[in-house]
């Protein structure tokens, strides 16, 4: 959709696969979606091993999820350019999840997590995840970026640890410094061979396949005898076709144990995607759905388990990827992951001789591509509560939990938007012209311009302002024209001053204030009979001309 809501609840939900087919679909753009599709896979064949194996699981598990997971994402998703399967965002909860709760547990985690997000998008709160503050996304995934880029130091310098290496940063950091006088100059010089070849080849030739060449070129002196770890060696090889399908059990105590895994699954997934989906929005000047774009996601993490694989989601690179190479519409996101349903049939015993060190260059490129470090450095310049969100988030996504540091650096983000929010409201006199009665004495009317929300973070501040309001007037005119929202907190504010004005017999006058406005007035103070309504300030003034100076003023409609 271009430029436009979903106009209809069935619209909304509505696959892009079914708008594009009804709009007709012609082969000339199926060419354009084949050689995208073509493109994408390039990308993610090396990406979808390299982020199982840093996930603590199998390469194949990869290519299982950005196969099966990928194809409903495009089949099913609202965006239609997305393009998904295994994120390396996900890499730090899928790896707790295997040591936690097991393989088993995983894939348990991620079919309940499809769910979750199916009904996170029926319930259609796709809309409100996407109003995460833009500190937060940048410490968060700034922060994911080292989490992957200290999972990657042991086989990007060929490390031996003594024991299994632990998830937390802290202690793996240590057990790798314990570990440096087991450094492979070998594996050192694949790996940073991998990174130079990705980056000059993105300078000199940004339209070349960096990573797949790279790991090519590594695999290729791997199989000539280089003497470096490779896929075969720790895992063996390579299946040559998808695993049978099959339902997770539903053991009571690993449900359970699952749940928060699930949920976590779940939240990240409806982030990462509903974002990926918004950087194709800019790219392209479309619209994505965003419950529909969550419905697809959902199914996808179901089918991805059913098939062995785990949790999916819209990765940013290869939707630009995908938009970059002339995608016309989702047909090459399916395409994408038909490409690499080929290669799993074809060519799978090769991936066996690709060096791990390979892998870890591979994702040191695209953690370090994560880090926005112009927009960190940005944030860190603008304002103090800006820089406090950001920092907040980072550090708790590395040194604590990524859900934790989600959480936090939102619940924070709102209370600085409604402390500036509040500070923005302000109450200000309005001089009365001389148009009423003359014999009327000055005093007698007080004219108060509101401006700004009037929420309960303001009205703690303004109140103290109306208070003293109240011991002036025997007419109070308060106008609303400059203010676009009020709530329940605000409105009892008034209740309370109109009681105020009543024990001494004045009367309260709301001008300018919309429908919406004051039904929330009205919801409060209901029973207060010296409170008026009229539509501007001049209508109040022309009522309290012709008002006598002991008569108090009614609820009145306009």
């Amino acid at each position: 959709m271009t430029g436009r809501e979903p106009s209809s609840l069935a619209e909304e939900f509505l696959p892009q696969t079914l708008l594009i087919a009804s709009r007709g679909y012609r082969l000339s753009q199926f060419r354009a979606d084949a050689l995208a599709g073509l493109t994408v896979a390039i990308v993610a064949l090396p990406l979808s091993m390299a982020i199982a194996i840093a996930s603590g699981v199998g390469p194949e598990r990869g290519l299982y999820t950005a196969i099966v997971g990928g194809f409903l994402v495009s089949l099913l998703g609202g965006s239609r350019f997305q393009i998904g399967g295994p994120a390396g965002a996900f890499i730090v909860l899928v790896s707790a999840a295997v040591m936690q709760i097991g393989l088993t547990g995983l894939i348990l985690a991620t079919f309940l997590s499809g769910f979750i997000l199916i009904a996170i998008g029926a319930l259609r709160l796709g809309n409100y995840i996407k109003f995460i503050p833009f500190p937060v996304t940048v410490g968060f995934t700034a922060g994911i970026a080292v989490i992957i880029i200290a999972s990657q130091l042991r086989d990007f310098l060929g490390l031996q640890l003594d024991g299994p290496e632990p998830a937390e940063i802290l202690p793996k950091l240590a057990a790798i410094w314990d570990a440096r006088m087991t450094v492979d100059l070998t594996t050192v010089a694949v790996a940073m061979g991998t990174v130079a070849v990705i980056a000059g080849l993105r300078k000199l030739r940004p339209g070349w396949p960096g990573m797949l060449i790279a790991v090519i070129m590594g695999g290729a002196l791997a199989a000539l005898g280089l003497p470096v770890e490779t896929i075969s060696d720790r895992f063996g090889e390579l299946p040559r076709s998808l695993p049978a399908p099959a339902l997770p059990g539903l053991n009571l105590d690993l449900v359970m144990a699952a749940i928060p895994f699930a949920v976590a699954f779940a939240l990240l997934g409806a982030i990462e995607s509903l974002l990926s989906a918004v950087v194709a929005d800019g790219m392209t000047g479309q619209r994505h759905k965003s419950n529909a774009e969550l419905v697809g996601q959902g199914v996808a993490n179901i089918g991805s388990s059913i098939f062995g694989g785990f949790c999916v989601t819209g990765t940013i690179a290869r939707t630009a990827t995908n938009v970059r190479a002339g995608s016309h519409g989702p047909i090459s996101g399916m395409l994408h992951a038909v490409f690499l349903l080929v290669f799993l049939l074809v060519a799978a015993p090769l991936a066996g001789f690709i060096p791990l060190a390979c892998l870890a260059g591979v994702l040191m490129v695209v953690a370090w591509n994560m880090i926005e470090k112009h927009e960190f450095l940005s944030l860190l310049r603008v304002t103090r509560a800006d820089a406090a969100v950001l920092l907040i988030t980072f550090f708790l996504v590395v040194f604590r939990d990524l859900t934790e540091g989600i959480i936090a650096g939102t619940a924070l983000g709102g209370a600085v938007f409604i402390r500036r929010m509040s500070e923005a409201a302000r109450i200000e006199e309005v001089p009365t012209p001389d148009t009423y009665d003359p014999s009327s004495q000055q005093s007698d009317v007080v004219v108060y311009r509101l401006r700004g929300a009037y929420f309960f973070g303001a009205a703690a501040t303004l109140a103290r302002t109306l208070d003293r309001v109240a011991e002036l007037p025997r007419v109070l005119i308060v106008d609303f024209s400059n203010v676009p929202f009020v709530d329940t907190s605000g409105a009892h504010s008034f209740a309370i001053l109109a009681d105020k004005l009543a024990r001494r017999e004045c009367s309260l006058v709301v001008t300018g204030a919309q429908p919406e406005l004051r039904k929330v007035l009205r919801s409060q103070m209901r029973h207060q009979k010296n409170v008026a309504y009229r539509p501007n300030i001049d209508a109040a003034l022309r009522d309290f001309a012709n008002t006598a100076p002991n008569q108090s003023s009614g609820i009145m409609e306009e």
